[in-house]
């Protein structure tokens, strides 16, 4: 084989096995939420339903709202048509502000405007694989808060989001505004790596794997990484789109965020 023919098969090859690696860490998320809420089902399994999958997965999807009670349609068929396009989105749907804590509606609406590139169901699924809306959780390496970012990407864009007088971690909208900042930046350089011909795909997948694996990591596969931990988190975060989009079922439960703290003049 000459050698143009060969390294247009090898480039041929690439999507094929980054589409194969994509499945197989949407199965495996899949496996892992087996025991949860519809709304973490819908997930894993729609994930990346590309083309002809989509087709073979809506049903399995249908038959887990019908006997789960999830989703907003009496048609499960429907309605899991309507979690695979939700999956397969650009996350700028409108906020499903009873899926978030009451008190940090405003906050992730104003985090997804950030930019142009996400949108607030985009902010609200990354905080619930980061954290699980727990603004007490601290990270095996130091991350801190309810969008769990490394502290020093904290340090570089977080700001005093609610003008308290400080800018913490732990503070909820501190740091989700801190997330959404660090989110548009990548997304600005996955943007650059496409219009430079450097990478391929969508910006919202690059820009979701270079959250996870850094945006080096992108630059070097050309595109989103063919690893467990870039396809995995690309897989947890989509499949929460459908939720946040309104189409995950009744509201749940948050642990509880942090409460001003009183007045000491008694106003």
């Amino acid at each position: 084989m000459a050698r143009s023919e060969k390294d247009g098969a090898e480039s041929a090859e690439e999507p094929r096995k980054s589409h194969t690696a994509l499945i197989g860490a949407a199965i495996a998320a899949g496996l892992t939420c087996l025991a949860t809420p519809v709304a973490g089902v819908l997930g894993a399994a729609a994930v990346f339903v590309l083309g002809a999958l989509g087709v073979l997965l809506a049903p399995l999807i249908a038959l887990i709202l019908l006997f789960t009670g999830g989703g907003s349609s009496a048609d499960p068929i429907s309605s899991a048509d309507d979690a695979l396009a939700a999956a397969q989105g650009d996350g700028k749907g409108r906020l499903d502000r009873d899926q978030v804590p009451e008190a940090l509606a405003d906050t992730v609406e104003d985090a997804g405007a950030t930019c142009t590139q996400i949108g607030p169901v985009v902010i609200a699924a990354q905080i619930e694989v980061a954290s699980g809306w727990d603004p007490a959780k601290v990270g095996a390496d130091g991350e801190q808060g309810i969008a769990q970012l490394p502290p020093t990407i904290f340090a570089q864009y977080g700001e005093d989001a609610d003008d308290n007088g400080k800018t913490d971690p732990a503070d909820e909208e501190d740091s989700i505004m801190a997330q959404a900042r660090y989110v548009c930046a990548l997304a600005r350089e996955a943007q650059a790596l496409l219009d430079n011909g450097q990478a391929i795909g969508e910006v919202l997948d690059l820009t979701l794997a270079a959250y996870a694996v850094g945006i080096d990591a992108v630059r070097k596969a050309g595109g989103v990484p063919a690893t467990d931990e870039a396809q995995l988190y690309l897989a947890q975060v989509r499949s929460l789109f459908a939720k946040y989009e309104g189409l995950g079922g009744p509201p749940p439960s948050f642990p509880p965020t942090e409460q001003p703290s009183p007045d000491p003049t008694g106003d």
